[in-house]
């Protein structure tokens, strides 16, 4: 698989990686720690930490793309990325139980992640 030795692949997960932490934080940390606030300063938090989300995963997008990889697959390496951030933070910073179902959307994201780059 030639598109492993791409190194736009290699910044576009880096830069996708970093998305998904703000991102997760984003979406899930306000859960956590601003449950008492009320709902618009959760969501102004929010936005403040999506952009910087953004300013990982735009570039992200670019970066990959222009180095020949399609749109199926930078968005089956974000939701396997997705995953991957998800799974520690759900387990460390909200306390969820680790599960047995999440080793198995796992395989299948593995599965994906095979037959999108498989010429």
């Amino acid at each position: 698989m030639e598109h492993f030795a791409n190194p736009a692949l290699w910044k576009t997960v880096g830069l996708l990686v970093v998305s998904n932490c703000f991102m997760t934080f984003a979406w899930y940390g306000h859960l956590r720690t601003l449950g008492s606030k009320p709902l618009i300063i959760a969501i102004i938090i929010s936005w403040g930490i999506a952009f910087f989300e953004y300013c990982a995963q735009v570039p992200a997008n670019r970066i990959g793309h222009n180095g020949n990889l399609s749109l199926a697959q930078l968005k089956i390496m974000q939701e396997v990325i997705t995953l991957a951030v998800f799974v520690p933070f759900s387990v460390y910073f909200m306390h969820d139980k680790l599960r047995l179902n999440l080793l198995w959307a796992g395989l299948c994201m593995v599965g994906a992640v095979y037959f999108i780059f498989k010429k």
